[in-house]
């Protein structure tokens, strides 16, 4: 038993111990984890499923911003605000009588039915109940809640209902000081008494308070909330201490008093962000950061109502003695005081002024704050009673955005329950209707209802927010798409497996230098130590080789590795000709890219090369033609044509695959101030390409029976709004300003799309746009048109598309589009959603407006910031190689090759297979899974089998293939048996020799007389 005083109130009570299993301080878990988690384990993909059975689905809003009536009511510390910014908007005033009972059964109820939601969360207002903050209750206003609770049941509809959503009133904040003044408690849990009373026999939910870190924090600190008061730490801490001994008091009076006979549930909404450290500061001190932010905001209320009635240890040593304390008794009283945890997470939790330290970022991530709930509050049932996001005051029902913030929240709740096991059972969708929005005023929206203020009848609409929170509803989550089964088969035996590289860097002298100097050296070893070259001495030496340059060794041990059949590079226009005219050709460049295009082919890798490929930031043309204009200057035609002229003569015996020109339609990035530059250099462009073609067509193609084209980006575009017949129509648009402004002149009509150029021209009789598309000649349409043997497509991505309206004369702005993200789905690091089944649909789309042309993959990747283990490439290369092959056994379109980008990373791990020369070149893990799949031809459904592969060894010599698999290893034993052979030799002669040289010593002695000499002469032999 324990004994509870304030103001000279008393209350016994018996204290019910709970056992606490949650261990506050521990949510820093959370964050630890973060490091451990893969993008693409099922758990962090969007979740398709359903909600358990009896999950409670609901909106919400409060009695300030709803009910139409005010001047029925007491005032509120908000009235004036509200007023004034009625007044600056031209919005009606709420002041005139009016019948809000036939308000809410004519727009709240019809909306509520719309959207099929199980409850409807709303607030009853204490100055309609009490005008002077206690004393005589209205009895209008009890009618009015009456009335309303009643029509909500009729229509199996349940009401849960929040006693305080920060409409106190006037004379409580004049006469006590508000809620700095503990005499409020008292007050308020008279006025909750009462609401008990007349409407708990059919309430269930109750909330005593929204959000009271907001009420104390910009009430009574930042002054942005009424009752407008500036203050400090202490001011701050003393209202929040004030806020929880309320509710607790509230709480009890409803367990003692009402429960026993109501069978209801009482909490108090707490609202919170949620913070993460930055990516690159995972540490302790980031992560503690964190813990004390999320204690500062959210911790401060659930701690003492959830764990122990004490503040959080962060708290305590953060303020100090700022921080009030709470006694034995108060604790016990304020522990447990709450059925379920009641949670909210908007936008108004995010408005923190002092959170702005560098090491941590402010997150929209639902998931990460309810496992932070669960780990420090003992895994409570957790009910959404405020979640949504805003929408600018302009935007009226096509909220596209925030049907996709929407998502994201919702299915972080649905990965929360299935896959962290969180207990949550309800969600409140935040807000019915547009509505006054506190210290924002009319500046932004909430609503899943439009209304139109400045009609005195104020009209409501659905939004697309509505119709997909509806669609959520009655689907009960997110039912599972029907998976499209994993397809088992091979591309065509004669498929091109190859890798896409931007501009080849060429060697500009052979790295070998040695093997072609004819000069004879002495070194002078104890003197200077320096070589020195014997004048008049010239040695004969072998010609210059390709074998020279060892980057082009380790080019093509890096392609052999990977199995690749193909090899898709770009020649440096810049360097090949630096003048820009035949006058000066660089030979030595020419060389090289002539001596990696023939060491390739040696290896069994066929060239598809391209002539001219921008880079990103640079034009990379030759300066002269630069300095002339660029593509602007109609003459680049003729210098394109004599470079591809060149180039041609020089390789085309080697090159079979030609690309002209790669991506004009990104010509937008270099000529980006003027939509008029940019169409002019497009089209600049594509004379150059057709001249080229022409050329290769009528002089080379007859020898060297090659094929040409020019390479196209190709991202697929999807409308970002599915209730929205403009965007539709934007997507489409998108294609044909995007990828159609190339392909029709070349593949269908020899002129640009028809649907592009009226809409230009639509715009510019409006006056929003100066742009104009340049008209072909009839010559130039005979010359443009059919001038490409394949289509070369170049797809990384798919965009979800906006229709959007603009007033600019820059290409962008010409299409009226804008790019919407949805944060559900699979990013790389850099933004790119990974959307496998955008390929196949790019390619039924060509089809169907270009025919069954031969299609080419020549770019498909993706950024992967891992080093070594690029998950995340691995699972692109595999889905989209998935989708392609459908494309090519299911819809039968004429698929010949594809080519992955890139090979290598040019410094930091992003696109390439392999890891740059600048951290010692090595294969990530996608090199063996790419490896793999052009083994198998594809994916069969017996991987150690390829029947392309039998079919060729059956034709085959097993012992060739042998010898020049093992050349190497051949030459080396050869070597190694030559060598040993005259060691051998060498030695056997010489033990020879010494043997014989032995051998005529013996029989030397025997013929030499030694005279001895004696006293009467010499002895004989």
């Amino acid at each position: 038993m324990a004994k509870f005083c304030l103001k000279g109130y008393c209350w016994i009570l018996l204290v019910l111990a709970r056992q606490v299993i949650g261990s506050p301080g521990e949510g820093t878990q959370v964050w630890e984890r973060l490091n451990q988690v893969n993008p693409l384990n099922e758990s962090q993909l969007f979740t398709h499923g359903t909600f358990p059975p009896g999950f409670l689905w609901g909106v919400g809003s409060s009695s300030l911003q709803i009910e139409d009536d005010h001047s029925s009511r007491g005032p509120s510390v908000w009235d004036q605000y509200m007023r004034t910014q009625q007044s600056w908007r031209g919005i009606p005033s709420m002041d005139q009588p009016a019948d809000i009972s036939d308000s809410f059964s004519s727009k709240e109820l019809p909306a509520l039915e719309f959207l099929g939601v199980n409850f409807y969360h709303f607030s009853i207002s204490w100055p309609r109940l009490f005008p002077q903050g206690n004393g005589d209750p209205s009895e209008p206003g009890v009618h009015y809640y009456n009335s309303t609770i009643n029509m909500l049941i009729r229509k199996g509809i349940q009401p849960v209902i929040t006693l305080y959503h920060w409409d106190l009133p006037v004379p409580v904040q004049e006469k006590y000081g508000g809620w700095s003044n503990q005499s409020a408690i008292h007050l308020f849990n008279n006025y909750a008494r009462f609401c008990f009373l007349m409407f708990g026999d059919r309430v269930k939910y109750w909330i005593t308070m929204h959000n009271p870190y907001l009420i104390a924090w910009h009430g009574y600190g930042t002054g942005l909330h009424a009752p407008w008061i500036k203050g400090d730490d202490a001011a701050v801490s003393a209202v929040a201490h004030t806020l929880i001994k309320a509710h607790a008091v509230v709480w009890h009076t409803y367990n003692t008093h009402f429960r026993p006979s109501q069978r209801g549930y009482l909490s108090v909404t707490l609202g919170s962000h949620w913070i993460e450290p930055e990516k690159r500061h995972m540490d302790s001190s980031a992560i503690n950061l964190c813990q004390e932010s999320m204690d500062t905001v959210l911790g401060r209320f659930a701690k003492p109502i959830y764990i122990d009635g004490d503040y959080p240890e962060s708290l305590k040593r953060k303020y100090g003695s700022i921080l009030p304390k709470f006694s034995e008794t108060d604790k016990a009283y304020i522990k447990g005081t709450a059925d379920f945890f009641a949670f909210s997470f908007g936008p108004n939790n995010f408005k923190r002024s002092n959170e702005s330290n560098k090491l941590v970022r402010v997150l929209i991530h639902l998931r990460g704050v309810l496992n932070w709930i669960k780990t420090e509050y003992n895994n409570p049932k957790i009910l959404i009673m405020e979640n949504g996001w805003f929408s600018n005051s302009n935007i009226q029902t096509e909220d596209t955005t925030m049907v996709y913030i929407m998502k994201k929240f919702i299915n972080d709740i649905l990965q929360a329950i299935k896959y962290d096991n969180i207990k949550v059972f309800g969600y409140t969708a935040w807000s019915l209707f547009d509505s006054f929005e506190w210290q924002e005023g009319y500046k932004i929206r909430r609503g899943l209802f439009y209304v139109d203020f400045t009609n005195k009848n104020k009209a409501v609409t659905p939004k697309s927010s509505a119709l997909y929170f509806k669609q959520i509803v009655k689907e009960h989550g997110f039912p599972e798409e029907v998976p499209e089964p994993t397809i088992q088969g091979q591309f065509p035996c004669n498929f091109t497996w190859g890798i896409t590289d931007s501009v080849l860097k060429a060697e500009l002298a052979p790295s070998s230098p040695q093997f072609v100097d004819r000069k004879l050296y002495v070194w002078n070893i104890t003197g200077d130590g320096i070589l020195h070259a014997i004048k008049g001495v010239e040695l004969k030496t072998r010609a210059a080789q390709c074998t020279d340059f060892i980057t082009i060794k380790k080019q093509l041990a890096l392609l052999k590795n990977m199995k690749v059949t193909h090899y898709r590079f770009a020649l440096n226009w810049s360097i090949i000709m630096p003048k820009g005219d035949l006058s000066s050709v660089n030979r030595d460049v020419v060389r090289y890219y002539r001596c990696m295009i023939s060491e390739a082919s040696k290896l069994g890798i066929t060239t598809m090369l391209t002539l001219y490929y921008p880079t990103h930031g640079s034009l990379s043309l030759p300066g002269p033609l630069l300095e002339r204009g660029g593509w602007l200057n109609r003459s680049i035609t003729q210098a394109f044509s004599d470079y591809a002229k060149l180039c041609f003569h020089e390789f085309g015996d080697l090159v079979k695959q030609w690309i002209t020109i790669n991506e004009p339609n990104r010509f937008s990035q270099y000529y980006h101030h003027s939509s008029n530059n940019t169409y002019l250099a497009v089209h600049n462009a594509l004379i150059a390409h057709s001249k080229a073609w022409h050329l290769y067509d009528k002089i080379y193609r007859p020898q060297q029976r090659g094929q040409i084209s020019l390479s196209l980006h190709t991202d697929w575009a999807e409308p970002a709004n599915p209730f929205i017949p403009s965007h539709a129509e934007a997507a489409e648009r998108f294609l044909q300003f995007d990828i159609a402004w190339i392909a029709e002149p070349i593949f269908g009509s020899g002129d640009y799309p028809s649907l592009m150029r009226q809409y230009i021209t639509t715009k510019n009789h409006k006056g929003m746009t100066t742009s104009y598309l340049p008209n072909f000649t009839e010559e130039e349409k005979e010359l443009v048109k059919g001038t490409a043997d394949f289509l070369a497509l170049n797809h990384f991505t798919t965009r979800l598309v906006i229709h959007e309206p603009k007033n600019d004369s820059r290409f962008e702005s010409d299409r009226d589009i804008h790019f919407l993200s949805d944060a559900t789905r699979l990013m790389s690091f850099n933004g790119l959603a990974v959307v496998p089944r955008g390929i196949r649909q790019l390619l039924n789309w060509m089809r169907k407006n270009y025919g069954n042309i031969p299609i080419y993959i020549t770019a498909n990747g993706v950024d992967d910031k891992a080093s070594e283990k690029d998950e995340l490439r691995v699972y692109y290369l595999q889905k989209y190689s998935q989708q392609l092959l459908q494309a090519y056994l299911k819809d039968n379109i004429n698929l010949k090759g594809y080519y992955a980008f890139k090979l290598t990373d040019k410094t930091k791990p992003q696109y390439g297979f392999y890891s740059s020369a600048i951290y010692d070149t090595k294969a990530k893990a996608s090199v063996n899974v790419y490896s793999a799949i052009i083994t198998a031809n594809g994916f069969p459904s017996d991987q150690s089998r390829n029947s392309c592969k039998t079919q060729s060894q059956e034709n085959s010599c097993p012992f060739c293939t042998y010898l020049q698999d093992k050349k190497p290893l051949i030459f080396f034993i050869f070597c190694l048996f030559s060598t040993s052979t005259l060691l051998l030799t060498v030695t056997i002669i010489r033990k020879y020799k010494r043997k014989k040289r032995k051998l005529h010593s013996v029989k030397h002695q025997h013929n030499v007389c030694f005279l001895i000499k004696k006293k009467d002469g010499f002895s004989h032999c």
